[in-house]
């Protein structure tokens, strides 16, 4: 008679619950160490994004205030897949919660919900900056809270940076030059900014966050760097964000007309977010810490723009010209010798590959939606939420 026929049931029973539960045990410890090396696919981010696992000495802890936003949770994509702990920061206003949620599992990342005019106390040894509204409908929606931001925000995001030590970088933005009369625009230039438009909240915003970067530098030895980011677009863009890419590619997806507010003469030059992205880590990592304008010199008129993602998309969307809105600026081109000078940085996404990938994306956007309506130039609430 063999042994098994000897044992008694219960000790069969029991020696193979045990192997249930070690096998459980194994396979728990399994799925643990494959969800702390990669992203988990989401119907939002469907690529699956690999991890690297880095020593103590080298991984950071890092804040990303706005990072569930259109340029934050890019960035948090980048530094999650270099092995990074990522701490995201946002109060949803225009960032998503569908933007990170590719990552929640992970043990190097973290979401709070949070609005950064309000102190907050962690410790971080880089913090990137980007919480603010930046699209022109989103920020003047609120005037008053999008000039808080700006000011209150980078205060506190300052005092943190102060009193952890960390080094701190500002997403700044091409508007503080305003309404240009030097073309392109060098840091150099001071700008031309209405102090009273519609715009101003933002501009200024803006304006007055760099000063208290310096401040804070000068005054309180704080290691800062500044990024003055132009027109950028990709995947994740808010829908209703009313800014040219994002709605000339939904008007278009919808054949519905595309609408150019002026004649269509005033030009914009746009980079796609990786190209960003890779900017602000050479940035935030480099040693320098003077204004960096971030941004693609190649510069098209807003009608060609219209024209070239109308024949992207083969809409039979005709384009409509509206009145133009209020201190909207005739031209915006960066000169970038100071970023290939001082971080070895230029844009390597063609705009032309940007759009294509940009517009798959939105192709998902408006058949989950069934139909959007894309904003206009007015003051807006963003519409969806986290």
């Amino acid at each position: 008679m063999s042994d098994s026929a000897k044992r008694p049931a219960a000790a069969t029973n029991g020696h193979d619950d045990q192997e249930t539960k070690r096998a459980r045990l194994a396979q728990i410890v399994q799925d643990q160490q494959l969800l702390a090396s990669q992203s988990i696919p989401t119907p939002h981010t469907p690529k699956v994004i690999q991890t690297v696992r880095l020593p103590d000495a080298l991984r950071k802890k890092i804040l990303i205030t706005g990072g569930a936003g259109f340029v934050g949770s890019h960035l948090t994509d980048r530094l999650m897949s270099e092995g990074h702990e990522v701490v995201v920061l946002d109060n949803f206003f225009t960032g998503r919660k569908a933007n990170v949620e590719h990552w929640l599992h992970h043990p190097n990342f973290s979401l709070i919900r949070h609005d950064v005019i309000q102190p907050i106390l962690l410790e971080v040894d880089q913090i990137y900056h980007l919480a603010c509204p930046a699209s022109p409908p989103h920020y003047q929606y609120n005037p008053v809270k999008t000039i808080k931001t700006s000011t209150m925000g980078t205060i506190n995001m300052l005092g943190l940076a102060k009193r952890v030590k960390a080094r701190i970088l500002l997403a700044s933005t091409s508007e503080i030059y305003g309404d240009p009369e030097v073309h392109p625009q060098p840091e150099t230039y001071w700008g031309n900014v209405n102090t009273l438009g519609p715009r101003s909240c933002y501009d200024e915003g803006k304006r007055v966050a760099e000063t208290m970067m310096y401040a804070y530098k000068n005054q309180n030895d704080v290691s800062i760097r500044i990024a003055r980011i132009f027109n950028t677009f990709g995947p994740r863009m808010h829908p209703n964000d009313g800014r040219v890419v994002s709605n000339f590619i939904i008007q278009s997806l919808q054949n519905k007309n595309i609408t150019i507010y002026g004649d269509g003469s005033q030009t914009r030059s746009f980079q796609y977010v990786d190209d960003l992205v890779n900017g602000l880590t050479k940035l935030m990592n480099g040693n320098y810490d003077s204004p960096v304008n971030l941004g693609n010199p190649d510069e098209y008129s807003i009608k060609d723009f219209a024209t070239k993602i109308k024949e992207f998309t083969q809409s039979s969307s005709e384009i409509k010209f509206l009145p133009k809105v209020a201190d909207d600026p005739t031209q915006r081109k960066p000169d970038i010798s100071t970023a290939k000078r001082e971080l070895d940085w230029e844009p390597r996404v063609h705009v032309e590959d940007g759009l294509r990938k940009t517009i798959e994306y939105f192709k998902g956007e408006v058949e989950a939606a069934g139909e959007i309506i894309p904003t206009g130039p007015d003051a807006v609430k963003p519409k969806g939420g986290a």
